[in-house]
């Protein structure tokens, strides 16, 4: 097993104030996606990329560790980056997605990567690569990387019994793969962070998965809206005093601010003197 473990920096936003707003769009998530793609199941595919899907988008931010896990490797005594040993001692940041890809912020988060000749981690939900396969098929052929995010995002029935949870990481394999062909199908994120998921990550591990957490984040998933500044400002506050950083963002629908907030904060980065590198 192999362990990346990073000091966190404090998050500004009140856990009761996510798990409110969790609880508030839960039970109408996976109907209403599940309801768009039924309905959208004889659109032509580039009507299909025009659809928007809800998922749950609420991550906790509890100030924890990160934890890079991999079954390939019982070595515990090792402590590398999660991209390259070379890396060490490196202020490198990786830029990470959840919850896309959607229709119109995904092509923006994109546009500004490729603007910037940086490459990102996308860690997708399979209800909304059913909805936008073309954006999918963009990520990979601009050289971002690609990590499953489950298929439902579905708190309630993915932590219910850790065979929910793993058919779920499988279900969304099969439609990433049917769309992009093949990609690093062992890189997971838990929908809502591994943290305090001990027998789902014991799971995760034994089925040969690495899963990634997230040691700064803008926190656009501690409300329905935060302005471009507030974004701005989670990244700074929760990054400092760190030499490796793995920012938790996100490209789901009603996200329009993380894109206009990107430039700003790649700005930023770049001039604490990080270099962007994906996950591996």
């Amino acid at each position: 097993m192999l362990y990346l473990k990073l000091d966190i920096a404090r998050a500004t936003a009140k856990v009761d104030n996510i798990q409110q707003y969790d609880n508030s769009v839960q039970a109408s998530a996976k109907s209403n996606a599940d309801k768009n793609i039924e309905d959208k199941k004889d659109v032509q595919p580039e009507e299909k990329t025009k659809q928007e899907v809800p998922v749950k988008q609420v991550e906790t931010n509890e100030t924890k560790n990160i934890v890079v896990t991999s079954a390939k490797n019982n070595d515990t005594s090792k402590t590398t980056s999660s991209a390259n040993n070379s890396n060490k001692g490196a202020k490198i940041a990786y830029l990470t997605f959840d919850d896309g890809p959607s229709y119109k912020v995904t092509p923006a988060v994109l546009d500004i990567l490729k603007k910037e000749n940086i490459k990102a981690t996308f860690f997708v939900v399979g209800q909304t690569v059913k909805a936008n396969p073309e954006l999918l098929k963009r990520e990979k052929a601009e050289g971002h990387t690609i990590g499953n995010h489950t298929y439902s995002h579905n708190y309630k029935y993915l932590y219910s019994s850790t065979n929910n949870f793993l058919e779920d990481l499988k279900k969304n394999d099969s439609i990433i793969k049917s769309v992009i062909g093949d990609y690093n199908d062992k890189l997971i994120r838990f929908p809502g962070g591994s943290f305090g998921k001990q027998a789902y990550q014991k799971a995760a591990e034994e089925a040969g998965y690495t899963y990634i957490d997230w040691n700064c984040l803008s926190g656009d998933a501690e409300s329905k809206k935060k302005s471009v500044e507030q974004l701005i400002q989670g990244v700074k506050s929760t990054a400092r005093g760190q030499h490796q950083l793995t920012i938790l963002m996100h490209d789901a629908a009603g996200k329009e601010t993380t894109a206009e907030a990107l430039p700003k904060i790649i700005e930023y980065l770049k001039g604490q003197g990080y270099k962007f590198e994906v996950l591996k």
